[in-house]
């Protein structure tokens, strides 16, 4: 499958069709039609339809889609069972609030290590996870080497760090800062998480 030709419309709604179908499977419910899956979702089951049918379609007429096929098939695409390492750059209010808070492991990656450079926090454990000194970095990269670095550090030096992380082999960025990454000529994805902003777009729709 050529991820390229898949619009980022449809990418973004996969981890939605993911989550209804996974209620649907913890529920028991061994099938479902595209029609009661919109519904559900608040889309039409033609938009659906046509979603999956980019990846294969997984459904049969008349019978509409197994759950628990479904639930797997979604899964590889997102790369759920990919078994994916993490590493987090930043221990402060932020990064803390996400080791302590957030299931990393249900979206099938592991959270290995936090980095800071704060004396007080090396060494500690927040929610099992060890705060090592951000000089140490490099060579943890290059031993265990994670795939995806979480930045929830000072705007001021996110920048220089995403490209000290892709020059070691980080393959994603899931980007908390304030600040727009530029990494020109890296081929890095970067997901750009903005509470600002969802809250603007939010008090504008009101």
């Amino acid at each position: 499958m050529d991820k390229s030709k898949v619009s980022m419309a449809v990418v973004r709604r996969l981890p939605r069709y993911y989550r209804y179908i996974l209620e649907l499977s913890d529920a028991g419910v061994d099938r479902v039609s595209s029609s009661s899956l919109a519904e559900k979702m608040g889309l039409t089951a033609s938009q659906i339809r046509q979603d999956l049918n980019c990846f294969g379609g997984f459904g049969q007429q008349g019978y509409g889609y197994n759950v628990a096929n479904l639930t797997q098939e979604l899964a590889s695409i997102l790369g759920l069972d990919q078994g994916r390492k993490a590493i987090i750059i930043g221990a402060g209010n932020m990064g803390r609030a996400l080791i302590n808070n957030f299931n990393f492991r249900k979206c099938g990656v592991a959270l290995t290590c936090a980095f800071d450079t704060e004396t007080s926090l090396i060494g500690a454990h927040i929610n099992g996870v060890l705060v090592r000194h951000v000089d140490e970095l490099d060579g943890f990269q290059k031993q265990y080497k994670p795939e995806i670095a979480v930045l929830t550090m000072p705007k001021s030096a996110a920048q220089r760090m995403g490209e000290r992380l892709c020059k070691n082999g980080i393959k994603g960025l899931w980007n908390f800062t304030t600040v727009d990454l530029h990494l020109e000529g890296i081929d890095v994805p970067v997901e750009n998480v903005r509470f600002m902003e969802s809250l603007m777009i939010l008090s504008y729709r009101l």
